[in-house]
């Protein structure tokens, strides 16, 4: 090994403690920072929704489908 390769190796072995500390702290801070980033997103959504739902006046809107057309293709294929 070179001079500067062993130099480096000795210094990075002397900080390696410092380096794991560092490594870990950041390693945390992510992790939290995630954490509320996915807190915060799923409190929006669940305010989102009781928010559309207090708003309504209670009543239902009723959708009719009408499948007729839908059938005859369906029965016109079978012949």
């Amino acid at each position: 090994m070179s001079q500067a390769k062993v130099d480096r190796y000795k210094q990075e072995k002397a900080n390696r403690e410092k380096i794991l500390k560092k490594q870990k702290l950041m390693h945390r801070l992510e992790m939290t920072a995630i954490a509320v980033v996915c807190a915060a997103f799923v409190g929006w959504i669940g305010f989102s929704v009781y928010d559309k739902v207090s708003q309504g006046d209670g009543t239902q809107e009723t959708v009719v489908f009408d499948a007729s057309a839908v059938q005859d293709y369906i029965s016109g294929l079978a012949e």
